[in-house]
């Protein structure tokens, strides 16, 4: 998988100025509207996929199939290494499981992810014989100070359709208040408050809560916070994430996606 903006391949040398003005330029190319070539109805995942499923894919990549491939993307770290996995999912099946590595270069910066991680992940997914119909990124995309977070950052590199999903919110403001616990289903839009570079109460993304405990109240599942990268709305982002997620918090790819990153270390 090449990248179509090599441009906007993150530089771990750039200064915090550099990284910020290289942010500020990819959102101009960034499409926060739907261009995907498919129903998000259709890489619904019902149940969760078998605890032996990273093993790597026995089976061919059937070429006749028409079903989109999903690909989860999570980072594992080492000493002085990050690791990436990239786990290709189509229908109920992973088809394909890739690993990439580089030094670990950046400290952890919230908002500059991409420079820290980036490395690891373009490698994890030049290493990928398939072509993803969606990147699903544990990370933000439009949920950023810049509107550019990982999934903005890779999807705009890359020209394709991203999702980031976060487990705590990075910026924005929820629409209502989030002190009771939401019941499964519930969505909930974040908006642009002062601290992104925005108009002011623009829809950047969703608390999506996947799941839920029977009684909330003496034990509760925590949402998720959903946003667009690349080429899909804030709405789908929120639909694509309930629909990718089988019984745990966490949508399929993605916690498929950490596992593999663990077995990547090794």
């Amino acid at each position: 998988m090449e990248p179509v903006h090599p441009e906007f391949r993150p530089d771990p040398e750039a200064t915090r100025a550099e990284m910020e003005a290289q942010q500020r330029a990819l959102v101009d190319l960034a499409s926060f509207a739907d261009e995907i070539a498919f129903d998000p109805v259709a890489v619904a995942i019902d149940t969760p996929l078998a605890r032996d499923i990273l093993e790597w894919a026995e089976e061919p990549v059937d070429p006749s199939s028409t079903e989109p491939v999903v690909v989860g993307i999570d980072q594992a770290f080492l000493e002085d290494e990050a690791v990436s996995a990239a786990v290709a999912l189509q229908g109920q099946d992973v088809i394909e499981v890739a690993c990439g590595r580089t030094e670990l270069a950046v400290p952890y910066i919230p908002g500059l992810l991409a420079f820290r991680e980036g490395g690891p992940i373009l490698a994890a997914l030049d290493a990928l014989d398939v072509d993803p119909d969606l990147l699903v990124f544990d990370g933000n995309g439009r949920i950023h100070y810049r509107q550019a977070g990982i999934a903005t950052h890779v999807g705009v590199l890359m020209d394709t359709p991203a999702i980031g999903i976060a487990k705590n919110l990075l910026c924005g403001q929820p629409e209502e208040s989030l002190d009771a616990p939401l019941a499964a289903g519930t969505r909930v839009p974040i908006l642009a408050d002062d601290s992104v570079e925005t108009e002011p109460g623009t829809t950047i993304g969703y608390v999506v809560q996947t799941r839920q405990f029977a009684n909330p109240e003496r034990r509760h599942v925590n949402p998720i916070y959903v946003s667009p990268g690349h080429r899909v709305s804030a709405e789908t982002a929120a639909e694509l994430a309930f629909n990718l997620a089988a019984g745990y918090k966490l949508p399929e790819p993605i916690r498929l996606a950490d596992r593999a990153a663990e077995e990547c270390k090794d």
